[in-house]
């Protein structure tokens, strides 16, 4: 899924908010910068290993990193800060469209 110039701008732009609006603690900030880094690493390892993948497939592969990232935050956020997060990353499945909901 290829983001306007300005489509990216608001995604950055909305996880800095989220980020700052789920008053994270340093422990949590780190944990979760490792979460999205490992992520980041397993679709381009993915990418790698597979040149020929179609984009359904790297949706699959990306929406399963997304639910792995899930269920390493529900062990470090507060109950609040999850039930936040889980609106944000509704939204953001939203704005992104169907593509990134699957």
């Amino acid at each position: 899924m290829n983001l306007t110039p300005e489509q990216r701008s608001q995604v950055i732009a909305e996880a800095g908010k989220l980020a700052s609006n789920l008053n994270l603690s340093s422990d949590q900030k780190e944990k979760l910068q490792t979460a999205f880094t490992d992520a980041r690493a397993k679709v381009g390892d993915y990418l790698q290993d597979h040149p020929n993948i179609t984009k359904a497939d790297i949706v699959k592969q990306v929406a399963s990193q997304r639910d792995q990232i899930r269920q390493r935050v529900v062990n470090f956020l507060t109950p609040e800060q999850l039930k936040m997060w889980d609106t944000e990353v509704a939204k953001a499945k939203e704005f992104l469209g169907q593509n990134m909901a699957s």
